[in-house]
């Protein structure tokens, strides 16, 4: 099988940025949504997806409209789930036990919080749901990455690496099969 495009866009800037927003769902600025949709130019895509969170959801709204494309909302995509910690600034949260997390977010998870290997596990599960076409995904940081350690093998202190800003667009080219890889083509903030 010759593979398809798959485009992962994280979600544009949210009202209230520099929070651990995993289950938070903090609403996007309109110029985020905007950054978003400028990145979807030329893609040629048939299908696009969003995580059910308000900030990924939005963009994902305004690019169906723009593209004449539907939206399929996908829980799976959304960011990881900090626990305690969600909705809270980094430097408000225990610095050993954030050390910890970021160490190891599966042996340390956020207190509540959800681990490393249920993020994988999901969006492993959305990706092995994709059809073969041309696809874009407005997701997350952390379910971007996830992608990322499945598709390509990365592990999770060379995911760290990736510098993904709000309406980063990552573009792969994925073979179908078990298991599903990838390669990077193109990473665009």
């Amino acid at each position: 099988m010759s593979g398809f495009a798959l485009h992962l866009l994280r979600h544009g800037a949210p009202d209230t940025p520099g929070l651990l927003m995993g289950r938070t769902d903090g609403a996007p600025t309109a110029a985020g949504i905007a950054a978003c949709a400028a990145q979807t130019a030329g893609l040629g895509i048939e299908r696009l997806l969003a995580s059910d969170l308000m900030r990924s959801r939005a963009a994902g709204e305004a690019i169906g409209r723009a593209l004449a494309l539907p939206l399929t909302i996908d829980p799976r995509w959304r960011e990881l789930d900090f626990g305690d910690w969600d909705g809270r600034a980094s430097c408000t949260v225990d610095q050993d036990a954030l050390g910890r997390f970021w160490d190891d977010p599966d042996a340390n998870p956020a207190p509540g919080g959800e681990r490393w290997s249920a993020l994988v596990a999901r969006v492993a599960a959305a990706l092995a749901d994709l059809a073969p076409v041309p696809t874009l995904v407005v997701a997350h940081g952390g379910s971007m990455r996830a992608a990322l350690h499945i598709l390509c093998g990365f592990d999770r202190r060379q995911l760290w690496t990736f510098d993904l800003p709000y309406a980063a667009r990552l573009s792969l080219h994925v073979w179908p099969g078990e298991p599903m890889s990838a390669q990077i083509v193109g990473l665009t903030p």
